[in-house]
């Protein structure tokens, strides 16, 4: 596996904790050590019992070599024998033994200690910096996405990284340090034999690469039909009422089922090919401890090597195929991991298309105009660019209303989302009291409008809670005022527990009209000195929006308005209406000057005057 992969930077975020990984690495090697003394301590057993070599005569001199040891350790297991006796010198083995297996269960235990707030930690700085990433993008990173994908990749990749690659911390530390100090045990005990098992590790190695690299495609595809079928989850939640009202019910399940069941076959040969991995690990290691069995029984017959010392090379040897397998699985699980951290770092990669200046000047308010110079923006479709505004010039003064009115596609909420930088322009630049837009502190900027878009965006919240929203140390009297202004506080007294009543799932226990109300009060409570009214009435009756509307007018008086609107009624009295047509401003002037020109203004006008009855 390649260390530019993606999962290995989800490892970066270790760097937070090198204190608990240095503690971890301590104990799990403190536990391994442990591991190993605790059956070298089966030897001398082995040989009290069944022990056929003669002990040496003297001491021998204590040297680092296998024969010198195991010359020195049955000097001294004789000498022990001989002074207590065999029952005492096997409770004093017995004793050690125990002694070094709780030490080994202490170690282990604290190494995973240490090892919880590295994994919780790393899952818990990944989901903040995606959350961060996701509400600094651009909108129009997410216009050409679905939003379920994006949400599979907020949960499922995330609970996947975390159990195929935070679980596999352990094994990728301690498994490691367990074949590393077994494995230089027997090659101390007997270099030849353990060249013997080497013989059985190339094609392991290159069997095992293969089913990782299984792994990573079919996981990759896996986690984009997951991200297809969590959109299909929120396509139809979203638009319950009109899959039953068009009686498509048995075609959403259709549709459903199979990405459902091509999701369940992509997770079916992941899962068959990860447990692939340890089987064959195991087979190949039994394969080689075949081979140490027949050579290291003959070198023991022929008075090469002691028998307690080949039985504690084959119970080291056997022991050193469990991590061998829990390393082959954390590999299998990197790879099964990897395709999900990549689908996490496209988002965490993604360009910050507004990015604000280091030297951005604070905007404290607005005094002159708003220009718009010669600005064109386009977004990326799949073949290439797709013009939305072309070459608009468009000067707004202080204190202006200005509408902007135009046939649906026309460009109207792209105009005004420039503004306070949700896109930012293809080419030109606007300028704010003659300051580019993108010089400027872009949350000062914000502060400074006030939005309310055609879609009401309401919180799972009280509906205090959702007028203040961006807002402290708002006073009671403040939210009521607010409330009234925008015609809410009627239908709010009437609620269960008032401004405390909880709105629901995007203000699900609301009325459109009462949502829109909610969020015309939050706009009036901020008070900013440019509104952005985006069909602000769009959801009201007509007795509700001639309500709203004087309210609106009122608050519209003292400030800068930019006004999209497709109910022409609400915005004859604006000192300037804009009209668009195919990104291009093709009429400008007053409601009397443009109804003048016979043009596109004056047909559509014309159009909303006709009475239902006369479409009908």
């Amino acid at each position: 596996m390649k260390l530019n992969q993606p999962i290995f930077r989800v490892f970066r975020y270790l760097r937070f904790y090198p204190k608990e990984i240095t503690l971890n690495i301590v104990f799990n090697l403190l536990s391994v050590l442990f591991n190993l003394l605790s059956f070298v301590l089966i030897v001398p057993v082995i040989e009290l019992f069944f022990g056929s070599s003669q002990p040496p005569a003297a001491e021998p001199a204590l040297s680092f070599s296998q024969s010198a040891l195991t010359e020195w350790a049955t000097y001294h297991i004789y000498h022990i024998k001989a002074s207590f006796g065999i029952w005492p010198t096997l409770f004093i083995f017995a004793g050690a033994y125990l002694f070094c297996v709780l030490l080994y269960d202490l170690t282990r235990y604290l190494g995973l200690y240490f090892l919880s707030p590295i994994r919780n930690g790393v899952l818990q700085r990944l989901r903040d910096d995606i959350y961060h990433r996701i509400t600094i993008l651009p909108i129009s990173f997410f216009s050409g996405r679905r939003k379920g994908d994006i949400i599979s990749r907020m949960s499922a990749d995330l609970a996947n990284i975390e159990w195929s690659v935070v679980s596999t911390l352990q094994s990728i530390i301690k498994d490691p340090l367990n074949v590393v100090v077994f494995a230089a045990a027997l090659v101390f005990i007997s270099p030849r034999l353990f060249l013997l098992f080497l013989l059985v590790l190339p094609p392991a190695v290159w069997l095992i690469g293969r089913i990782g690299k299984s792994l990573k495609r079919n996981s990759t595809k896996g986690q984009e039909k997951l991200g297809q079928m969590m959109s299909t989850y929120k396509e139809t939640l979203d638009n319950l009422e009109v899959v039953k009202a068009y009686r498509q019910e048995a075609e959403r399940q259709r549709r459903f089922e199979a990405v459902n069941r091509d999701y369940t076959d992509r997770m079916m040969r992941v899962a068959r090919r990860r447990e692939a991995g340890s089987p064959l690990s195991e087979v190949l290691g039994t394969i080689g401890l075949g081979f140490i069995l027949v050579l290291g029984g003959n070198a023991v017959l022929g008075g090469e090597l002691q028998s307690s010392v080949f039985i504690l090379f084959v119970i080291l040897f056997a022991r050193l195929i469990p991590p061998v397998q829990a390393i082959v699985k954390a590999y299998s699980s990197l790879q099964k991991g990897s395709a999900s951290a990549a689908r996490i770092f496209e988002i965490l990669d993604a360009d910050e298309r507004i990015v604000e200046k280091k030297d951005a000047i604070v905007m404290h308010g607005f005094n002159d105009s708003i220009h718009y110079r010669d600005v064109s923006f386009s977004y990326e479709g799949d073949n290439g660019p797709v013009p939305v505004l072309d070459h608009i010039d468009l000067t707004i003064r202080n204190g202006q209303k200005v509408a902007i009115v135009g046939p649906s596609g026309a460009g109207k909420t792209t105009l005004a989302d420039l503004l306070p930088r949700f896109y930012d322009p293809s080419s030109g630049h606007i300028t704010v009291d003659g300051i580019d837009i993108k010089d400027l502190n872009i949350d000062s900027l914000r502060r400074n409008i006030g939005v309310v878009s055609q879609n009401c965006i309401l919180f799972n919240d009280t509906i205090a809670n959702n007028i203040t929203f961006g807002l402290t140390n708002i006073t009671t009297e403040q939210i009521h005022k607010a409330a009234h202004l925008a015609g809410a506080d009627q239908f709010i007294a009437q609620m269960p527990s008032g401004y405390d009543t909880p709105v629901g799932d995007h203000g699900s226990a609301l009325s459109g009209g009462q949502r829109q109300r909610i969020s015309i009060a939050r706009a009036i409570l901020r008070n900013p000195p440019i509104l952005l009214l985006d069909e602000a009435t769009s959801a009201l009756d007509n007795a509700s929006q001639q309500s709203i509307q004087q309210a609106l007018d009122n608050l519209m008086r003292n400030r800068t308005t930019i006004v999209i609107a497709h109910r022409l009624s609400t915005i004859k009295n604006a000192d300037m209406i804009v009209v668009l047509d195919h990104g291009r401003i093709i009429e400008q002037g007053t409601h009397d000057e443009l109804m003048m020109l016979n043009g596109t203004y004056h047909d559509l006008v014309k159009m909303q005057e006709v009475e239902p009855s006369d479409i009908i």
